[in-house]
Parts: structure tokens; sequence; C-alpha cells
């Protein structure tokens, strides 16, 4: 199939504007002959004469009529298609949809605070979290996620990377538990664990550290997030091994008179928390004003 030549459209609206050869000519620059030319050329592809003399000028055909607006307002799409990206936004009229993909914790710890923000200053806009099953960019590449948020990993050499901030492991437990007052790693040991985690894993960092001392823990339970194994542990003697940033900001956690935090007795890896886009957004204005809402208030609060 023979594509149209799109050329014909800036020489199209021209001719309907102006109604004349002489004028379109003058108007886009070009010889009478040329535009003469380019107007046998537009009656061959639309299969109508659009011009047609009448007496000493030249006047639009019915079907030339028709099309003018139309004409007017394509040409003007494809300019703006062909501009650079409008960089004023105005927030307060913004109506969109932004899909978040995070886990249960950050959700918890981070998103009445996102939410609110991102509210008072565009009411118009909705932040959609959904669940994070894995760790994939398929979905950023496929376009149905906005932005990928969680622990730092290998994505793709073209998905685009921001540090919000960095996280390590702690440990929870109720209030005068005796881990409170000493902990070594006989101590923690002794105790049974809660670990979280979606898919059911028990390894991770602290259970790395454990064996290589030559420990064995105790796994009383796994639960799917981080706030059921606070939860569990604040109402008996087991311990939730959680991130630092869910103890200090989660607002059903933080400055529970009923919880108390841990250092854990040996070092574990600190976690990068980052947030992931694919590079067609970069330039997106809307876009670009919400990665610079979530940078600045999810980094000031994580690095707190």
């Amino acid at each position: 199939m023979n594509e149209p030549d799109l050329n014909l459209l800036l020489a199209l609206d021209a001719l309907l504007a102006e109604g004349s050869v002489i004028g379109a000519a003058r108007r886009l620059g070009l010889s009478e002959s040329a535009m003469s030319r380019t107007l046998g050329r537009l009656r061959i592809t639309t299969g109508d004469a659009l011009l047609v003399r009448a007496g000493r000028k030249m006047v639009l055909t019915p079907y030339a009529e028709a099309i003018r607006q139309r004409t007017q307002q394509s040409l003007a799409e494809a300019r703006a298609l062909l501009q650079p990206a409008e960089t004023v936004l105005d927030l307060a009229r913004l109506e969109r949809q932004f899909v978040l993909r995070t886990n249960e914790g950050f959700v918890e710890a981070f998103g009445g605070i996102l939410i609110g923000a991102v509210a008072q200053l565009a009411p118009g806009v909705r932040l959609d979290f959904v669940a994070k099953p894995e760790k994939s960019s398929r979905d950023l590449r496929e376009g149905r996620i906005d932005l990928d948020i969680g622990v730092l990993g290998n994505m793709g050499p073209e998905i685009r990377m921001q540090a919000l901030f960095r996280d390590r492991f702690i440990g929870v437990v109720r209030q005068g538990h005796p881990l409170t007052q000493q902990v070594t790693l006989s101590q923690l040991a002794a105790f049974g664990h809660i670990v979280a985690s979606r898919r059911g894993e028990l390894g991770g960092p602290v259970h790395d550290a454990l064996v290589a001392a030559g420990y064995t823990r105790q796994i009383a339970a796994v639960v799917p997030a981080f706030s059921s194994a606070v939860a569990i542990a604040q109402h008996s003697d087991l311990v939730a091994l959680v991130p630092r940033s869910l103890f200090l900001h989660h607002p059903l956690i933080k400055n529970n008179p009923m919880l108390a935090s841990f250092a854990l007795p040996f070092s574990t890896p600190e976690m990068t928390v980052a947030q992931f886009w694919h590079p067609r957004l970069d330039n997106d204005a809307a876009h670009r004003w919400l990665r610079g809402r979530v940078h600045d208030l999810i980094s000031a609060c994580g690095n707190t």
C-alpha cells in the first residue's frame, strides 16, 4: 500500500486558507508553477478539484469547504507532535492516573505522606499502588506501570533509576522483651523468628549471618508482610526482623509504646531503595514532576 505524502498536508492547508494558487505559493515561499503542480497532485490524491475557477477568481469546492477546518486542525496537531514537549505544567488542572508498583511496607510507611503531598498540589492526580509479585522490568517496558519502587537491583540497561534512601534490617520485639536489654548472636538465635516473605522464602541477610556464625534460627511463622510480623511480635516473645524505615515511619508502628527495636549483633548489607521508570517517560512533564515529589519526600523521610 502506498503511503500518502504528508508534505501535501501543508500545501493543502495553504490552498484552502488562501483560496488561490498565488496566495498559497506566497505563503509557502514557492513559485506559482510549483504550487500549481502541487495542486495537481492534491487533486489526484483526494479525487476532488479542490479549487475551481469562478470568473476571475478561484473558489473552493464543497468538499474543500468541508475539510478546511479539519485540515487546519490536523496540521496544528502534527506541528505540536514535532515540537519540544511542553514544559509548563498546570498542576491544579492536571488529570492523570499513575500506577506505582511497590511492596506493602512502602505503601504502609510512605503512602499516606506521598498521597497527601500530591493531592495538595494536583487534586486531579490519582495514585494507584499495585503489588510487586516479582522483580522484573517487563511491566515498565510494556507501560502497565509508571514507577517501580523497591530495593536496587538489575532492571535492564535501558531502565532509568534514582536512589531514594538506604535501609537496613533491625529487630522488633514487644516492650520489655529480654532482647531489649542485651543482644548477642546466641540470644537472638534462642528466640523464635517471624519471617516476612510474599513467596515463603526463608533465606536472607539475617539467616545467612546466623548460619555463618554456626547458629540455626528458629522460624516460628512466615507471613506475607513486615507489618504482620510486627503485629505478631507485639503480643508474643517472637522476633520480627524488618527494615528500619518501616519501624520509623509506619503510622501504626512508630512511637508505639508496646514495641521496641534493637540493632542486630552483626552487620548486614545495607539496601538501597530506588525508583525505576522507562526512558519513554523521561520528558513527560507530569511524570517528571511525580518523580521529583517521590524523591524529595521519600528521601527526606527515609534518610532520617
